[in-house]
């Protein structure tokens, strides 16, 4: 029995070769957007700005490419108590006090739950003075690095709680590489992230 594996060619002219005009077909086909592709130097490239959505921008790290990046504020022991997605090029004190004042209420200790840590700390990208009055009005004492001083307090003394945080969270794929266009779908992800971490931190998996 015989089968045709492939569909007529009906754009073929009766002698076997492509049509004479093949242009006009193309001008046929609907789109129901701009084109992503946009010409460079010689080449093709995807528009990562349409591609990647809200909360993006030029990442300094990595030849300014579109990307976000997540701020996550810890515990002492590197407990997520809050986590954000901004674009790439946002500054990390510009997320300071949307973190502190988004902290949950974290029960615990006989009392009511605390909602304001004692103390906060962060390194040289958090210098600023005007946060630092804030955070005292809010009753937090400020332990922010300052820039072109040494640092104290550096990664291998307190600081490595955070980096761990964040290493355990880009360790699941979706983190690593945004693929949402929707940055509140990215920020559920990032947030699922989170309780597992705490999950995997009560049941002891991470000792």
């Amino acid at each position: 029995m015989r089968y045709e594996l492939l569909a007529k060619a009906t754009r073929l002219d009766p002698g076997g070769s492509l049509a004479g005009t093949p242009s006009r077909f193309a001008d046929t086909v609907a789109t129901s957007g701009s084109n992503r592709l946009v010409t460079g130097r010689g080449r093709l490239g995807v528009s990562a700005c349409r591609f990647w959505g809200a909360q993006t921008g030029p990442n300094p790290t990595d030849r300014g490419k579109a990307g976000s990046k997540h701020h996550v504020l810890t515990d002492a022991g590197g407990i997520p108590l809050v986590a954000k997605v901004t674009a790439a090029n946002d500054h990390d004190v510009t997320q300071l006090l949307p973190l502190t004042v988004s902290i949950p209420r974290v029960g615990g200790k006989p009392g009511p739950p605390r909602q304001r840590p004692q103390r906060l700390q962060g390194d040289r990208a958090y210098d600023s003075e005007d946060h630092r009055r804030i955070l005292r009005w809010l009753g937090i004492t400020p332990v922010l690095a300052r820039r072109f001083a040494p640092n104290g307090s550096g990664l291998g003394k307190h600081r490595w709680v955070v980096e761990r945080t964040l290493s355990w969270m880009h360790q699941y794929r979706r983190l690593r590489i945004r693929y949402e266009r929707r940055v509140d779908i990215h920020q559920a992800f990032v947030d699922l992230a989170c309780i597992l971490i705490c999950y995997k931190t009560l049941i002891g998996s991470f000792c």
